[in-house]
């Protein structure tokens, strides 16, 4: 009787465990619309361990789930790094940078400038 507690002890101990092994974080990444999007959400998802990302055009917060177990924050910030988009906590390399595509260079002022909302025309489009 004592080992049969013993074990059904040492399983519940297991299954508290590997309950835990999902964290949840968000970040402040730069980007200016769905291509920055897709390239974002991509890096994260391709590093081992993550097993969500979404990141929000408007707010620009990246949304994670990932097995902590298996990575950490800092190694999927350098994924993004890498991918050329700049995080609240470090900028991208420049070459890093240079590799998004024209329309995504999020560092230009014009750049951003077209991708604002436009103002209502007065036509109510």
């Amino acid at each position: 009787m004592k080992k049969l507690l013993i074990i059904a002890l040492m399983l519940t101990g297991t299954l508290t465990f590997s309950q835990n092994k999902n964290a949840k974080a968000s970040m402040e990444v730069d980007g200016v619309c769905g291509m920055c999007k897709a390239r974002i959400e991509k890096a994260c998802l391709n590093t081992k361990g993550v097993k969500f990302a979404t990141w929000s055009v408007e707010t620009h917060e990246l949304k994670l789930i990932y097995d902590d177990r298996k990575t950490d924050l800092a190694t999927i910030e350098k994924q993004v790094l890498t991918a050329g988009h700049d995080t609240k906590n470090a900028k991208a390399t420049d070459e890093a940078y240079a590799t998004v595509h024209a329309c995504c260079k999020y560092r230009d002022e014009d750049v951003k400038d077209d991708h604002k909302p436009k103002e209502d025309d007065g036509h109510g489009h």
